[in-house]
This record gives structure tokens, C-alpha cells and sequence, in this order.
């Protein structure tokens, strides 16, 4: 129900017009924290969002708590509690428009730019990330791959856990979208 009314409330803040909107229906975000003497890697299946061919802007948005993974429960917790503060905040989004033109009624791979405000950890920054949009059959696939830099938002690491954690954190993500009115 909360996923619905995300999606409605997306869907609300854009001009709606005669092409569908795309909406994400699944899709997995990673992110890998590769430090001097840690390896970390978490994932979340439960980001939001959209994508108006029309005006060619999106947003795109995932829980905070919803990453697993990690190498221990302990990790996790000091991830959600210590860096994130997950309760504060409690989502990450990315919200801008699309530099390129993509014919989604056609059959393609397309490069492209996104450009827009990336907020993590309650800090927006301005962000333009490369990606591919693949349209087969009337459906997308996203995919990026971009690294988040914690100073940028505001993440501090201790000094005793600074060998452990990597001062940037590389983000892959994967979404297959379709027009909303097929959901």
C-alpha cells in the first residue's frame, strides 16, 4: 500500500500527458564500500519510481533501512544508527531530467545523462550520472553505475573504523519499468 501511494504522489508531481508514465515494478540497487581492510556490500530491492517520457524527468527513491547484506547484523545496525541515522533520514532519492532524447515506443539501447539533486543522508547535492535505458517490447531497463562520495552528504567515519569503510561508495543499480497503466 505505501508503494501505491509513493507512486501516486511521483506520479502527482509531474505533467502528465499522452504517453504513459513508466514506473519502476522491480529493481535492485548495490552499493559497495571497498576499504583498505573491509569489503562491504549491501543491496536493496525496494526503490521507487519514475520516469515521463513527455517531459523526460524522473525520481527515483529507496527506503534507508530497506539495504541488507552487510557482514554482520552489527554492521548493518552501525550503518542504519551511526552513518545514515535512518530514523532522520530515511530515504535516499535521485530527482532531475534526462540531457537525451529516448524514443521509448522504440526498440533500443540509449546512453544517457540524468541530471538532477542526489539526496543522501538528508544532504542534496547536484548530480549528473550516466546510464543506459534499454526499451524492448514497451518495457525499460535502467541501469547506472556512480559512485557516492560521503563527505559530499555529510557522512563522517570514525577514525577507528576509517580503514574499514571506503570514503566513496560505488552504487550499481538495475530497474525494469513499465507504463503504469500495465501494473
Amino acid at each position: 500500500m505505501t508503494k501505491l501511494v509513493s507512486i501516486i504522489l511521483l506520479a502527482a508531481s509531474f505533467q502528465l500527458h499522452a504517453q504513459k508514465t513508466f514506473v519502476v515494478v522491480s529493481g535492485k540497487i548495490d552499493f559497495t564500500s571497498d576499504a583498505r581492510l573491509e569489503l562491504i556490500n549491501a543491496n536493496s530491492e525496494k526503490a521507487q519510481g519514475l520516469i515521463d517520457p513527455n517531459t523526460k524527468q524522473f525520481a527515483f527513491t529507496v527506503s534507508t533501512r530497506s539495504f541488507k547484506g552487510f557482514n554482520s547484523d552489527l554492521q548493518r545496525e552501525h550503518f542504519n544508527e551511526k552513518y545514515m541515522e535512518s530514523e532522520k533520514y530515511y530515504k535516499s532519492s535521485f530527482v532531475g531530467t534526462l540531457t537525451e532524447s529516448v524514443n521509448f515506443k522504440v526498440d533500443g539501447v540509449y546512453q544517457v545523462y540524468a541530471k538532477g539533486t542526489l539526496l543522501v543522508h538528508g544532504k542534496k547535492q547536484p548530480r549528473t550520472i550516466s546510464g543506459t535505458i534499454t526499451v524492448s517490447n514497451g518495457t525499460l531497463t535502467v541501469d547506472s553505475y556512480f559512485t557516492v562520495p560521503l563527505a559530499d552528504h555529510d557522512i563522517t567515519i570514525p577514525k577507528i573504523v576509517n580503514q574499514k569503510i571506503a570514503t566513496e561508495i560505488r552504487v550499481t543499480l538495475k530497474f525494469l519499468m513499465e507504463e503504469m497503466d500495465k501494473k
